[in-house]
Order: C-alpha cells, then sequence, then structure tokens
C-alpha cells in the first residue's frame, strides 16, 4: 500500500470537519449565545498506529483497514460541561454533510478503567481530484476533565506499555471518580457559571466566552501586578 496517497483523504476529512465545527463554534459566540464546543482537535495515525492497533486486533492490512478500524481520521471536541456533550451529538446527527453509523456512550457507562467520553463513528463523503469518496471518521466528545484524564491514562499506558501496575491503575479508577464528581458539581451550576462568564466577558471585551479566555486574563493580570510589584522594589532600592 502506498500510505502517503491512502491517507491523504484522512488528512484532508480531519481538516474540513475542524473547520466546520470551528465555524459553528464561532457562529454561536458572535450571536451571544453559549456554545457547547469549547475547542476542537484533530489527528491521522500513524502508519505504526496503524499497524499496531490492526495487530493487536488481529485485522489484515488491506485496503479495508480503515474501516476495520474506524479512527484513522480522529477528532476531538472539548466541551466545559457534562450537557454540552449531548448537544453536541444533536448537532453532528442533524448534519447532512455525515451520517453517524456508530455510536458509544462512555459517559453515563464508563470503561473499567474509568474513561468517559462520547464517541461517534461517521461515514464522511469528501471530493477528491479523482471523484467523491467515503471514509470513517471517529469523533470523540469529552469535557476538559474528561480529556485531562484519558491524556494522564494514555501516557501511563504508554510508560508501562499497556500494563499499569496494579496500585496504579485503583488510583486511576478513584481519579476518574473524582474527575466527574467535579463535572457533575459544575453542571449542577452551569447556568450561574454561564452568567459569570458572560458578565466577566462583557467587564473585560473578551473576544470569546471561554473559561480558558478568563484563565489568559487572570495571568495577565497577575503577570501586570508582578510587574508592578518588581517595579516598586527598584524605585524603593533607588531611593535608599
Amino acid at each position: 500500500m502506498d500510505w502517503e496517497l491512502y491517507l491523504l483523504p484522512f488528512e484532508q476529512a480531519v481538516e474540513e470537519i475542524k473547520v466546520k465545527l470551528k465555524n459553528i463554534r464561532n457562529e454561536l459566540r458572535k450571536r451571544k449565545e453559549h456554545s457547547p464546543i469549547e475547542f476542537v482537535m484533530g489527528r491521522v495515525k500513524t502508519v505504526a498506529s496503524i499497524y499496531a492497533k490492526a495487530n493487536r486486533l488481529q485485522f489484515p492490512i488491506n485496503e479495508q483497514i480503515a474501516w476495520e478500524l474506524r479512527d484513522i481520521a480522529g477528532l476531538r471536541v472539548i466541551c466545559q460541561f457534562i450537557d454540552d456533550i449531548p448537544a453536541v451529538v444533536e448537532m453532528i446527527r442533524q448534519r447532512n454533510d455525515m451520517k453517524i453509523f456508530l455510536e458509544k456512550d462512555y459517559v453515563t457507562r464508563p470503561k473499567e478503567s474509568g474513561y468517559r467520553g462520547y464517541h461517534l463513528a461517521v461515514e464522511y463523503p469528501l471530493m477528491t481530484a479523482r471523484g467523491q469518496v467515503t471514509i470513517p471518521v471517529e469523533i470523540q466528545i469529552r469535557t476538559l476533565g474528561m480529556n485531562f484524564w484519558a491524556t494522564i491514562e494514555h501516557s501511563l499506558n504508554y510508560k508501562y506499555e499497556g500494563i499499569i501496575p496494579a496500585d496504579i491503575r485503583q488510583r486511576l479508577i478513584e481519579a476518574a471518580k473524582a474527575s466527574y464528581k467535579l463535572d457533575s458539581e459544575m453542571n449542577n451550576i452551569r447556568e450561574e457559571i454561564k452568567e459569570a462568564q458572560m458578565a466577566f466577558k462583557r467587564k473585560k471585551e473578551l473576544p470569546m466566552e471561554s473559561l480558558l479566555s478568563m484563565v489568559e486574563i487572570d495571568l495577565d493580570e497577575d503577570s501586570l501586578e508582578m510587574g508592578e510589584a518588581a517595579t516598586g522594589e527598584k524605585e524603593t532600592e533607588g531611593m535608599e
């Protein structure tokens, strides 16, 4: 197989869907409405990762490998609140430029490891130089907390080559429970949080509504205060 040519449409699909989802987020924010999409990431599996997963699942490497694995093209949608996840799922269901053919709800039914997230496998029609092709794309939808936990677990799996020691595995499970509890509490007060974000945005004239923007402003203010403090110390030293 010519992997460079084989993976080309997957790269195109990831970029196209990223743009479409980001456009939804930007439009909602310009309408001053809450966007369930906080940010979007995407990637195409490396050839080494394709071989590793295919060998693990005992799938033959051929032209159909993308439909066996389903996640050669992958996108991740990050949300602020748990209730944003079904909102994003419904947005994707309503689209006519892609069709869901498989759903996995790990939010209400987490994996044994503690992992939570909502996975969609979609058929995405793509126009190429040789005509239209349809390829599978996986879209994972998580909260910020779910994504942080999953990133840590992925790193530990890499370190221990998929066999995480039992004590660390148990701590990960407890951490997943704690993370979900925090997500649930934030979800319970989401309306108050949204109102606070809008008020903060009006006060600071932020270009976007997001927790990340608030953090950036706080960091800017902290830096300014530290700079003023340093200047004051220098002036004091000069006076002495």
